[in-house]
C-alpha cells in the first residue's frame, strides 16, 4: 500500500510547491532569492543555521543523504527556518536580512500573507535529491554562470575560501566528494597542493555536472535553468520566465541596482568581469580544469 505524501504545515500554512534555488557559489541564486523575498505571498529564507548545518553535513558525507532519516532531518530544518516568530529575523544571516529589508528583529513577513515557501541558502545544490524526496512537488530554479566569474567572486569571499583549507578535510569527509570537486581518494593530496583558483574551479565544475544531472532527471515543470548573464542583462525577460514557471508574480524591482541598469550581485560584478579580476595564471588554470564544461555551456575560452 502506497503511503500518502507527507504534508508539512508551518505556522498553520501547508507547504505546497516550495521553491529551492540551486547553483555553484556566486552564481546568482542570491539575486533570485532577493526577488522572491520581495514578491507577494513568498516567504524565502537564505542561510539560516538550521539549514546550513544539515546541508554541509550532507556535503561532507554524501552517504548521509542516502539514509532513511535524511528526508526527515532536512524537512525539519526547513520547517524551523520557515517559522515566523517575533524576533525570528534576528537569527537570520545578514544577506537574508538585507534582502528582506529588515532593520530590526523582524519578522520580515506576516503569516497571513504567506502562500509559498522557498529557500536560497548557499550549497542547497548538494542535497537536491533529498529536497525532491522531502517535497515531491517542489520547484527548482538552478543558476548557471561563467565559471571564471564565479572563481573571481569566490576568491574574494572568505566564507568560500574557508572550505579549501586542508584542515577542513575531517574524518567525516567522504570521497568522491562533489562539494569539493574531488572525484577519488587518491586525488586528495593533489587537491591539497592545488592553487586556490583551481579548487574554486573544481567546485564550479562539479556544480555544473550536478546541474546537468538534474536537468536530465527532472521534468520541465519542476526545473528552470537561468543564466546569470541573462539575469544581469535581460532581467525583465528572466522575471517573466520565472513568473510563468512558478505560477506566481515575481518582483522585478529587486533585481535592479536602484536604477535602470543591470542588477547587482552584492559586489557589482558584471558578466565577463573576470577579464580584469583574475590573474592570467588563474585564468589559465580555471580554463584547464573546467575547459569541457565552459565550452559545453557556450563560454568562449580566452
Amino acid at each position: 500500500m502506497r503511503l500518502p505524501p507527507h504534508i508539512l504545515v508551518v505556522n498553520g500554512i501547508k507547504v505546497r510547491r516550495p521553491v529551492f534555488l540551486l547553483g555553484a557559489p556566486h552564481s546568482g541564486a542570491d539575486l533570485v532569492g532577493r526577488a522572491l523575498k520581495r514578491s507577494p505571498g513568498f516567504h524565502v529564507t537564505m542561510g539560516r543555521a538550521s539549514v546550513a548545518h544539515v546541508v554541509h553535513a550532507f556535503a561532507r558525507k554524501p552517504s548521509i543523504a542516502e539514509s532513511s532519516g535524511a528526508v526527515r532531518v532536512l524537512r525539519d530544518a526547513l520547517a524551523e527556518s520557515w517559522q515566523v516568530l517575533p524576533g525570528s529575523c534576528g537569527r537570520c544571516a545578514e544577506p537574508c536580512r538585507e534582502a528582506g529589508g529588515v532593520t530590526g528583529g523582524g519578522p520580515c513577513v506576516a503569516t497571513g500573507s504567506v502562500t509559498r515557501f522557498g529557500d536560497a541558502s548557499t550549497d542547497l545544490l548538494y542535497c537536491a535529491p533529498v529536497l525532491l524526496r522531502a517535497f515531491p512537488d517542489a520547484r527548482f530554479v538552478q543558476l548557471i554562470r561563467d565559471g571564471r566569474d564565479v572563481v573571481a567572486d569566490m576568491l574574494g569571499d572568505p566564507a568560500c575560501l574557508t572550505w579549501f583549507k586542508p584542515a577542513m578535510l575531517s574524518e567525516q569527509t567522504e570521497f568522491p566528494n562533489a562539494f569539493l570537486g574531488v572525484n577519488r581518494d587518491e586525488h586528495v593530496e593533489k587537491w591539497k597542493g592545488m592553487p586556490v583558483a583551481g579548487k574554486c574551479a573544481l567546485r564550479w565544475r562539479s556544480a555544473v555536472r550536478l546541474s546537468a544531472a538534474l536537468r536530465r532527471d527532472l521534468p520541465e515543470e519542476q526545473l528552470l535553468t537561468v543564466r546569470y548573464e541573462d539575469l544581469a542583462l535581460q532581467p525583465a525577460r528572466t522575471v517573466a520566465a520565472l513568473t510563468d514557471f512558478l505560477g506566481s508574480r515575481v518582483s522585478k524591482v529587486a533585481l535592479y541596482g536602484g536604477g535602470d541598469g543591470p542588477p547587482l550581485d552584492g559586489r557589482g560584478a558584471e558578466p565577463g568581469a573576470w577579464r580584469t579580476r583574475l590573474r592570467p595564471a588563474d585564468v589559465t588554470l580555471v580554463e584547464k580544469v573546467a575547459r569541457e564544461e565552459l565550452m559545453r555551456l557556450g563560454y568562449l575560452l580566452s
